[in-house]
């Protein structure tokens, strides 16, 4: 499969290099990004550099498209990818609660919308809950303050989280909501939602810790199949302290089970 990557900077860069080094079954075919000069001195350092092109020649030229844009600019390459049919693949759980209309885009062209498990754990078990019925799912975000600078939340609420001495919560509501307040920070607040009860239903707290060093997450569940707690401690990418390394590793095994011969997971 014919592999284009949108956005080369924290996620997308590690994932070019990962197809770049050698993924069975797939190869990397394009590259996208905004800054096309720049893109194309980062493809100088591949083994096998590709073409940097457009978002819509992107979606020309592969059969895979991973978008790793920033939320602005999601619907520039998620909509050439899936009129053109392809496979999307996106970490951007809060761009697609605001771009509902893309999976009735993808089921009219036979595209497909893959969003990757990102930095959270537990969407398994949340989606095989959901075939019978969640009462309740709580989801608690604390991360170091630095990584929150620049919220839209806390622009809108006039919250100052540099100058912190002990946590402080910062938000409390639905996962919805928080999606729309943090859209950088808690993709993974979105992807919960999804996966199980909605984000309307959803609940989110968000933690500024000035004693965290690391992006941690739990998820608390009550369905009348399971009851289940996860937690997650996410070691932040030195490039972007609110991403944590392992959101671009679940994009590199989400490529690697579209043409494993065995799947693990629901």
């Amino acid at each position: 499969m014919k592999v284009g990557v949108a956005g080369l900077g924290t996620i997308g860069t590690v994932v070019a290099r990962a197809l770049d080094s050698g993924i069975e079954g797939l190869s990397l075919e394009a590259v996208a990004g905004r800054d096309q000069d720049k893109a194309r001195r980062k493809m100088e350092t591949f083994a096998r550099p590709v073409d940097v092109v457009a978002a819509d020649e992107l979606a020309e030229r592969v059969d895979v498209v991973v978008e790793c844009v920033p939320k602005a600019a999601f619907r520039e390459i998620a909509v050439p990818a899936l009129e053109q049919s392809r496979i999307l693949i996106t970490v951007s759980g809060a761009a697609l609660l605001e771009s509902s209309d893309l999976v009735e885009l993808a089921r009219r062209t036979g595209g497909r919308i893959v969003l990757a498990t990102g930095a959270i754990l537990g969407l398994d078990a949340l989606r095989a809950a959901s075939e019978g019925e969640i009462h309740n799912v709580t989801m608690v975000t604390r991360k170091p303050p630095r990584s929150l600078r620049g919220a839209p939340y806390l622009q809108q609420h006039n919250i100052d989280v540099d100058a912190l001495d002990e946590p402080l919560k910062i938000f409390e509501g639905t996962a919805e909501e928080g999606a729309r307040g943090f859209p950088s920070n808690v993709n993974v607040a979105a992807a919960i939602g999804l996966a199980g009860i909605g984000p309307a239903r959803t609940r989110l707290e968000i933690w500024a810790d000035p004693a965290a060093e690391r992006n941690m997450h739990t998820v608390r569940v009550e369905a009348d199949s399971a009851r289940f707690e996860m937690s997650i401690e996410n070691v932040p990418s030195e490039e972007n302290p609110g991403t944590g390394k392992l959101t671009a590793l679940s994009v590199i095994a989400t490529l690697r089970g579209l043409v494993s011969p065995l799947r693990v997971g629901t």
